[in-house]
């Protein structure tokens, strides 16, 4: 019953203040962002991996990187506008529920030309620590 009112709570917060990211844990948010890309979800694995540990976790989008590191941080249930192919395949994987709008075969990148580059770098691994680190050095290639 917990989950069912944290994932409610989290997607309603998500789109009543139009959120990139919310997380609700035990009735409360722990982490919300209106950053857009891998980027929250990245600081969420990266510095509040305990708090992550069992919440809801609603997100705009879901891609097989995202996925990866929501089975890394042990989510619990997870909500989306958009999904991939991938990701509902980790997601599976790390038994992680989740309730989505659509599904697509891949995340696009935003000027839908190509892959989304976080979907490119989760799709030779099945390691979360060694995306972190692909993930780290992406950042660092583009100066963020």
């Amino acid at each position: 019953m917990r989950l069912l009112n944290d994932i409610k709570i989290a997607k309603e917060i998500l789109i009543n203040e139009d959120l990139a990211l919310v997380v609700v844990k035990n009735g409360e948010i722990v982490y919300k962002s209106k950053d857009k890309g891998i980027k929250p979800l990245y600081t969420l694995a990266t510095e509040m991996k305990e708090e992550a540990k069992g919440s809801s976790l609603a997100d705009r989008i879901i891609g097989k990187g995202a996925a990866l590191l929501c089975g890394y941080m042990e989510v619990d249930t997870i909500y989306t506008d958009l999904i991939s192919e991938g990701g509902i395949k980790t997601l599976e994987q790390y038994r992680i529920s989740y309730s989505m709008e659509k599904s697509c075969p891949y995340i696009k990148n935003r000027d839908k030309t190509d892959y989304c580059p976080i979907e490119k770098l989760s799709l030779d691994t099945e390691d979360p620590i060694i995306l972190l680190e692909k993930i780290e050095a992406f950042f660092k290639s583009i100066n963020q």
